[in-house]
């Protein structure tokens, strides 16, 4: 089972985030919500940011980033120091300046949907 924090989650069933979260279950993973001010999505409690799951010493293993990259550039520090095997930008959230700095310190980073590379076997 692969621990997957979703940057951007949202409780809201329109939303890509939350249809992520949803499929990631779906498909056998272990999805934890991130946003600051989300309580719950899908029941199960959303923790505010990335920084929480490091002072936790939570492992993951896959970042899914879901807001734009004037949000996620703040988080920069962030995610060298959680230090997932990789980050997923979807569609609407890449960040050049981001990208670069994660590979640099050995993040593989996909451009690619969430959605899509789950229902197309390539997760």
């Amino acid at each position: 089972m692969e621990v997957v924090a979703v940057l951007g989650a949202s409780s809201d069933p329109s939303r890509y985030s939350f249809k992520a979260m949803e499929m990631l279950k779906d498909y056998g993973h272990w999805p934890i919500p991130v946003h600051p001010r989300e309580t719950h999505v899908l029941g199960t409690q959303v923790v505010a940011s990335l920084a929480e799951l490091v002072k936790k010493g939570q492992k993951v293993d896959t970042v899914t980033v879901y807001v734009n990259a004037s949000i996620s550039q703040k988080f920069e520090k962030d995610f060298i120091e959680l230090d997932p095997k990789r980050v997923i930008f979807n569609p609407g959230a890449e960040n050049r300046a981001l990208v670069e700095s994660l590979t640099r310190h050995g993040i593989q980073v996909l451009e690619a949907c969430t959605l899509v590379l789950l229902r197309t076997g390539q997760y």
